[in-house]
């Protein structure tokens, strides 16, 4: 009866420490990762904080000796305008494309998810090939075609461009707004919705996971946007902060405390935003990809 007993317990333990020995190594794995991505932002973090003399030393000095402070106030007040210009034109764009993004995609990928007509199959997949274009290939008559409209050194070709689509962020809603159930929309028919009434009514409340990853996409994407606003702004007062970092690179020296402080303060803002919306980010990841 015992060695029975004892014979039953046995694949049981064998089976508790195998799933302990899979969780210890999986968390293992997890910590590693998490080192090997975290060490560039621990090495501009102490960056920013060393004095010039301690920035190219071999072997590397990790932990500043002193802690050099002065270096973020240096850093925000070198440029010959207010630093906090660059940050608001950084907000502005960014937060203009999510409105744009926000207001135009949801729209398109909603007809292409429920209206069935003549040719949408087909034009959809004309909308995901545009996204085998490199950004260089249409970088020219982008330019030209702004020039005509007199928009070169404004905002306009940033946020306008937001408010026709994108071929991602449509494909990502449409892929959502397939799984869920149509049965919802014809129950919305029987209390006498539209097309119009479905998708504020029925569409758009279902759909925060999906809008939320495609906002924090759209302003991240924005802020972190460089060659744009180096193609068409050419004033220093309109100039958002990926810009602004460029002027701490010069053809012979390199201000590399000033250079880490700012790019430090320009990664604040999306990873703040990451981690207020985590919960949507995670969620809109996981639904998006469920049906084709």
């Amino acid at each position: 009866m015992i060695g029975s007993r004892t014979h039953l317990l046995s694949p049981l333990r064998s089976k508790r420490l195998m799933i302990r020995l899979q969780h210890a190594v999986t968390h293992c794995l997890l910590i590693v990762g998490a080192i090997l991505v975290l060490f560039p932002l621990f090495w501009m973090l102490s960056t920013s904080l060393k004095p010039p003399t301690q920035i190219k030393a071999f072997p590397p000095i990790w932990i500043p000796k002193p802690f050099v402070w002065s270096n973020y106030v240096r850093a925000v007040t070198i440029f010959p305008i207010p630093f906090y210009v660059f940050v608001a034109n950084s907000t502005y764009i960014s937060l203009l494309n999510v409105v744009a993004a926000l207001v135009s995609n949801p729209i398109i990928a909603y007809a292409f998810a429920r209206l069935r007509f003549r040719g949408s199959r087909t034009l959809f997949y004309l909308v995901l090939a545009t996204m085998m274009l490199p950004g260089q290939v249409t970088m020219i008559p982008l330019f030209l075609l702004f020039r005509a409209l007199r928009w070169v050194n404004t905002y306009n070709p940033l946020i306008i461009p937001s408010f026709f689509g994108n071929a991602y962020f449509v494909f990502l809603l449409r892929q959502f707004f397939s799984t869920i159930p149509h049965e919802l929309d014809d129950a919305a028919k029987i209390d006498g919705c539209g097309v119009l009434g479905i998708f504020f009514r029925i569409i758009l409340p279902l759909s925060k996971p999906a809008l939320g990853i495609m906002a924090i996409f759209t302003f991240t994407g924005a802020w972190n946007d460089f060659m744009g606003p180096l193609i068409y702004v050419s004033e220093m007062k309109m100039y958002p902060l990926s810009v602004a970092l460029s002027f701490l690179r010069g053809t012979y020296r390199v201000l590399w405390s000033e250079l880490m402080v700012v790019s430090f303060i320009a990664m604040l803002p999306p990873v703040a935003l990451f981690f207020i919306a985590q919960r949507s980010y995670i969620q809109g990841i996981v639904v998006t990809g469920i049906k084709g």
